[in-house]
């Protein structure tokens, strides 16, 4: 089983939602049974349940991310992760910093994308702040699906990751 650990500042927005939107997009390409998704916080708030905000906009993606507890960030998720996608620059330096040997495995969620951008944090900002991040973090995550499964070292089948759309379109 390959392991993805997705960090962010405290852990109860932006990496539990990319946590439930990765998960959902390996669902979606048959690889769940291959890849367990994580996350964690460079200063978490240990025990805390996604913020309100993301678990809104998450249920209205058909997403419960309810029962998520943020988790602090330590040497043995590091280790154990296999691909580590943080959401800002700030957060692969805390990596580094405590962890070098993470260096090859640590990339901003936006490069499996072709980007180089930092993700914002929309903790205490309306709604719409955290239906943007979703949607950024959606995107890059349906963008960066073939990259990922290349440097988790599966075969990936460019159809398969398409975002699924069906509630979108009504024939």
């Amino acid at each position: 089983m390959k392991r993805i650990l997705v960090v962010c500042t405290g852990n109860i927005c932006r990496s539990p939602m990319a946590q439930a939107l990765l998960e959902d997009a390996l669902r979606r390409a048959g690889l769940d049974d291959q890849v367990e998704v994580m996350s964690a916080g460079v200063a978490a708030l240990v025990g805390e349940g996604a913020s309100a905000g993301s678990v809104l906009v998450m249920a209205a993606r058909g997403l419960d991310i309810t029962g998520h507890r943020a988790q602090q960030l330590d040497g043995h998720l590091v280790r154990t992760a296999d691909l580590i996608l943080v959401m800002e620059e700030a957060h692969r330096r805390r990596l580094f910093y405590n962890w070098p040997e993470a260096l090859a495995k640590t990339f901003l969620l936006s490069e499996m994308a072709g980007e180089h951008r930092d993700i914002a944090d929309p903790y205490g900002g309306p709604r719409a702040a955290y239906e943007q991040t979703a949607a950024l973090l959606a995107d890059l995550i349906d963008r960066g699906m073939p990259t990922v499964c290349k440097r988790l070292g599966l075969a990936p089948t460019p159809a398969l990751f398409k975002p699924d759309r069906s509630e979108a379109s009504s024939t």
